[in-house]
């Protein structure tokens, strides 16, 4: 299993429009961040988890040629705000087989009702096949997927475990019964938005904290703000087996 990350900023990246921030203004190519998604590859299939609106450029950085299955975590624009932009998969393979809850799927209609419509529909507009998801295991060409889930906020949402690796993002609370899920990966995935504390999202003592629990070989943070500070700094302070993450990084599980 490879994993590309394709995109490990926050909701707004890194750098942020109009932003005199000094990690904004940072040369360094690991403090640019586009909006938080990963690709995962495995027995020669595809798996995107989440399109935000940075979904062609990161197609097209990583020379992306085909697309299996997009998995959401939930709703919001940064995961979900790319939809359109899988037009050259779907003319090329037909639609795009999509997995997530009722609630997203729901949204996902009302956003981009010209792809889910099957009416006077445009030729243009790329289409989907809808999958929903709930809290148990499904199967995906042979893949067990085990959804994990846990709260935004207010927001449930789901991660995906996948063999030995898992993802996690926008996690702020999770239920116990849900961190068993998580025993014995090779890899955690989990977002560390800042170093302060965040209503929403995991702070990095929080990340950390966490990690530990889960207890995972290694450990990549993600879905990070430049208020968390430079790459290269941050990197110094963290564990042995916890790194930063970093756009079109790429691991084997």
């Amino acid at each position: 299993m490879k994993i590309t990350f394709l995109g490990t900023g926050t909701s707004q990246g890194i750098p942020i429009i109009g932003s005199d921030h000094p990690v904004c203004l940072s040369n360094n190519p690991k403090d640019k961040r586009l909006r938080v998604s990963v690709l995962v590859e495995w027995s020669g299939y595809n798996i995107l988890i989440d399109c935000g609106p940075d979904f062609r450029a990161q197609m097209l950085a990583n020379n992306v040629k085909k697309l299996d299955a997009i998995f959401y975590t939930h709703e919001h624009n940064d995961h979900t705000a790319g939809l359109d932009d899988i037009r050259p998969f779907f003319f090329r393979q037909g639609d795009i087989p999509i997995f997530a809850h009722k609630r997203v799927l729901k949204a996902l209609r009302s956003r981009f009702d010209y792809i889910f419509t099957t009416e006077n529909k445009y030729p243009g507009a790329p289409g989907v096949k809808e999958h929903e998801i709930e809290n148990r295991p499904f199967e995906f060409e042979g893949l067990e997927v085990v959804p994990v889930s846990f709260w935004h906020g207010r927001l449930n949402v789901f991660g995906f475990r996948m063999e030995d690796f898992a993802y996690l993002t926008d996690l702020k609370k999770i239920e116990d019964e849900e961190v068993e899920k998580l025993k014995g990966l090779k890899v955690l995935v989990v977002n560390a938005l800042r170093r302060e504390p965040h209503h929403s999202h995991f702070n990095l003592e929080e990340a950390l904290a966490f990690i530990k629990r889960v207890n995972p070989e290694r450990a990549y943070l993600t879905h990070i703000s430049h208020l968390l500070g430079f790459h290269d700094e941050v990197e110094e302070e963290l564990p042995k087996n916890v790194f930063l993450a970093y756009d079109n990084l790429k691991i084997e599980v």
